[in-house]
């Protein structure tokens, strides 16, 4: 255990951005979920607004510092690449 008063302060504040930071994964991971879902079962508005969301959540992780700016950014490049995809096969056909 920590005997220095900024050791034991430092663990409580740890100990605090863990639980936002886990909480915060957890909206992400199931915000791009969700958006994937929606691609999936090719409901092109339920994904764009799934997407949006999941957008959003990215970007509010960035900010905070759970997901790196990269990270963040390839996922959305990647949901975004899948949806445009979806709604041009229907055009293809």
């Amino acid at each position: 255990m920590a005997n220095t008063r900024s050791a034991l302060k430092r663990i409580r504040t740890s100990e605090k951005r863990r639980v936002r930071n886990a909480a915060v994964r957890t909206g992400v991971r199931s915000a791009v979920k969700s958006t994937r879902t929606a691609i999936a079962a090719a409901s092109a508005d339920e994904a764009r607004a799934s997407l949006d969301r999941a957008i959003r959540l990215l970007d509010k992780a960035v900010t905070k510092g759970v997901v790196h700016r990269n990270a963040a950014a390839r996922k959305k490049s990647r949901l975004a690449r899948q949806l445009n995809a979806l709604a041009a096969a229907p055009a293809a056909r």
